[in-house]
């Protein structure tokens, strides 16, 4: 007899040779994948807008003389945790939205829920935990930070929903993953301002763009079950409509670069991550699942890109 995903302890759409199969007990993979831990890309992506605008403030609070190291690589520590949890509850609350939706897609089939390896009532309380982790990173910051990672949650609530209800499911994901383009300025200002505004429409921008590629490969289950998506919408034109899209990621950043001063290493990195946003327009085949999901884990690079010429323009700014 041939063992499934399921009868293995592993999903299908995950990497089965990950540090989650080799140092957790059995008992635990179920939540770590609910929680995501075996496909890192997601907590990578909703924490590169927090390090871009921590970075962002700290060009702006080095050239006033007031930046402070310690309490830079504090923050990122903070964004870091709070990616990973907050990620990790999102996606637990969005299987048990999706639960009846998973058991129809052949590449969520063998997730914990659909699976029956855990029950809804230990998925509900798994989010529990996993929130009051990033509760705890929350309450580490300012009182105006704290307030508006409270609002996120609205976002958040909706999300799951809303390839339900509309064509553009993307930009609800958009602006719950950008959100932290937000937190990173108002943690060191405990304000905002038109720098942070112009990242956080430019993340949403990039994440409808990198999130239609991933949702390629979900399209024909998606027509067969009514979920509706970006994917489907643009279909043919998806390439033209990524041209848009990427093309005002990379405005908008280069205006919020302009608001904070950002030196030229900074302009740098942001030359080279456009660059890399054109190669994935130019690769991309929007019938390839395998070759949809590389490119979609491939901004990775393009966020650690931007973060990685931030951080080094500090000490010049």
């Amino acid at each position: 007899m041939i063992s499934t995903s399921s009868d293995s302890g592993r999903v299908s759409d995950a990497p089965s040779d990950n540090w989650v199969y080799r140092v957790l007990p059995r008992g635990a993979w179920p939540y770590a994948q609910l929680a995501r831990w075996d496909r890192p890309i997601g907590w990578q992506l909703l924490m590169w807008p927090c390090f871009w605008s921590a970075a962002l403030a700290a060009n702006v609070a080095a050239a006033a003389g007031s930046f402070d190291w310690l309490r830079f690589l504090a923050h990122l520590f903070l964004f870091f945790i709070g990616s990973v949890a907050m990620r990790g509850a999102g996606c637990t609350y969005n299987d048990l939205v999706d639960h009846d939706i998973d058991q129809a897609v052949a590449r969520t089939r063998s997730r914990p829920l659909p699976s029956g390896r855990v029950t809804r009532r230990q998925a509900k309380v798994f989010i529990v935990l996993q929130a009051l982790v990033g509760l705890v990173v929350l309450l580490q910051f300012n009182l105006f930070s704290i307030g508006l990672g409270v609002a996120s949650l609205l976002i958040v609530a909706v999300y799951p929903f809303a390839k339900r209800f509309t064509d553009w499911p993307q930009f609800f994901l958009g602006m719950a993953f950008s959100w932290g383009a937000l937190m990173g300025w108002a943690a060191v200002f405990g304000t905002l301002s038109l720098a942070p505004v112009a990242l956080y429409i430019a993340a949403i921008a990039w994440t409808i763009g990198y999130d239609t590629i991933y949702a390629h490969q979900d399209k024909e289950d998606d027509a067969l079950i009514g979920v509706r998506s970006t994917a489907r919408l643009f279909g043919d034109r998806t390439r033209q409509w990524l041209i848009g899209l990427y093309g005002l990621t990379v405005a908008l950043i280069a205006l919020s670069f302009w608001l904070a001063g950002v030196g030229i290493i900074g302009w740098l990195g942001l030359a080279a991550a456009a660059l890399m946003l054109a190669w994935q327009i130019r690769s991309l085949d929007i019938d390839d699942p395998v070759q949809c999901l590389a490119l979609f884990k491939f901004n990775h690079v393009v966020g650690f890109a931007i973060f990685l010429a931030l951080a080094v323009a500090i000490p010049f700014a």
